[in-house]
């Protein structure tokens, strides 16, 4: 099939807020740093995998694609598996297991974020009680790693969030909670002035996605397709060289720029759920450049037809 690689896509564009899918403009640098050095690394997202719907072909076919690219390691933006929540608990390891198969094709170094998808058994229709060792994100701490945790790369400074806040009546809503604020204050205070930070999270802190996508028939129990207290992490960013907010969640190219740091909201590796396009955007991913202490992005398709497209 014809190869999709490099095509560039442009969304929407109104006023302060632009959202693009080809090669962004450099975030600004309050203040510039010159011990960071030029490299380039992935982020992909919301790779959604399933059996159904080709989805494991999709994603052997997408990390095929980013082997050639060359890039000095890997982030997934959450949403591995499509759908821990609410599904047994055995199919959720299992879908964890074909992913972890299916991921060894990347031979890079991955960090993994926690995604909304990811948690075990949250909705009680998955027949997961509230006591089971592997409830909610216990199964991804013990397989995959820590929910939130920073990392220093070529001078650099990474920052992995986890944004899912799960609520009493076993549903989700995007949020920090006031731990991993206090940590995340803490981790931001021993950076050298001047170091450039690059932040990423699941649900996205900042997005314009309500202003463009068709309000809901049913209002949302809970608030779900941004971090709810967004407000409460950006002012921990002040003062920061935060160069660059990486985001999922969402499925659309989306960039809006806020008081000189660019929110970036990446399109999904599975497109619209395995079933084409979402809103315009197409499977891929984020390849991301450090340049001078600054960040560029652009994204990849990589040539997957769906089966059963329901573009939008």
């Amino acid at each position: 099939m014809p190869s999709l690689s490099r095509r560039s896509f442009t969304t929407l564009l109104g006023g302060s807020l632009a959202a693009s899918a080809v090669d962004s403009s450099p975030a600004h640098a309050l203040l510039p740093s010159s011990d960071s050095k030029d490299f380039d690394f992935i982020f992909f997202t919301d790779t959604h995998l399933e059996p159904e719907r080709n989805g494991a072909k999709g994603c052997a076919m997408a990390f095929k694609h980013m082997r050639g690219i060359k890039a000095d390691f890997a982030v997934q933006g959450g949403d591995h598996i499509f759908d821990a929540l609410q599904v047994p608990k055995e199919r959720s390891l299992g879908l964890f297991d074909l992913y972890d198969k299916t991921q060894q094709d990347l031979s890079l170094k991955v960090y993994h974020t926690l995604g909304n998808h990811d948690c075990v058994g949250v909705y009680a229709n998955s027949g997961v009680a509230l006591d089971d060792p592997l409830f909610g994100k216990k199964y991804f701490e013990e397989h995959l790693g820590k929910t939130f945790y920073s990392f220093d790369h070529k001078g650099v400074h990474f920052v992995v969030l986890d944004s899912i806040g799960i609520t009493p009546d076993r549903g989700y809503e995007g949020r920090v909670d006031a731990a991993q604020l206090q940590w995340l204050g803490n981790d931001l205070h021993t950076m050298p002035a001047g170091r450039p930070i690059v932040v990423v999270t699941h649900i996205p802190l900042v997005t314009a996605i309500e202003n463009y996508e068709a309000a809901p028939v049913t209002p949302p129990v809970h608030h779900g397709l941004s971090v709810a207290n967004s407000s409460e992490v950006i002012k921990v960013f002040a003062g920061r060289n935060v160069v660059g907010v990486l985001q999922g969640h969402n499925h659309v190219n989306e960039r809006v720029e806020w008081h000189g740091v660019p929110y970036i909201t990446s399109g999904a590796v599975c497109g619209n759920w395995w079933q084409g396009t979402r809103m315009g955007t197409p499977e891929g991913y984020t390849v991301v450049s450090i340049r001078g202490g600054k960040l560029f992005t652009r994204y990849e398709t990589y040539g997957f037809q769906s089966v059963d497209p329901h573009n939008t």
